[in-house]
């Protein structure tokens, strides 16, 4: 039995392997997105702490290699402190116990995950975890010594 991925495209299908491999590659997905969410957050703190305007920053990044949906998407949630539920925290951190698992299984070192992992799991501890997990900046936000709400 083959796995496909279907992308936001439903009409596009990509093979990805056999049976299983669909479940990888969807974890892969959430450590891309996670890692970068991460670094969204942190580049945001450090705009905002060196009084640089982070929409500005946002916009500069989104013109260049740094470009990524996660920036435009998820940097614009940041900015605006909107957190409504996309796609929930709580949801996020089953497939990240369930990429921790993957990883676990196959001896693959992922010590960016395992940081993301525990910023998501700090989200969770502060009962927000029906908000959506572009929240995970506001930790950072929070560790950086800065509002949480955008400024």
């Amino acid at each position: 039995r083959a796995a496909y991925l279907v992308g936001a495209d439903v009409s596009r299908f990509l093979r990805i392997g056999d049976s299983g491999a669909g479940q990888v590659c969807k974890v892969c997905n959430q450590m891309v997105i996670g890692g970068t969410l991460a670094a969204v957050s942190e580049a945001f703190a450090l705009a905002r702490k060196a009084n640089v305007d982070p929409a500005r920053v946002r916009e500069a990044l989104l013109g260049g290699f740094a470009a990524s949906r996660v920036l435009d998407v998820h940097g614009e949630r940041m900015l605006t402190s909107n957190y409504k539920p996309g796609f929930r925290t709580r949801l996020y951190a089953k497939d990240l116990r369930i990429a921790s698992q993957t990883l676990t299984e196959h001896e693959v070192p992922a010590p960016v995950a395992a940081i993301v992992q525990q910023l998501v799991q700090a989200l969770m501890a502060s009962g927000r975890g029906d908000e959506d997990y572009a929240a995970v900046g506001t930790v950072l936000f929070e560790l950086a010594g800065l509002p949480q709400e955008a400024t």
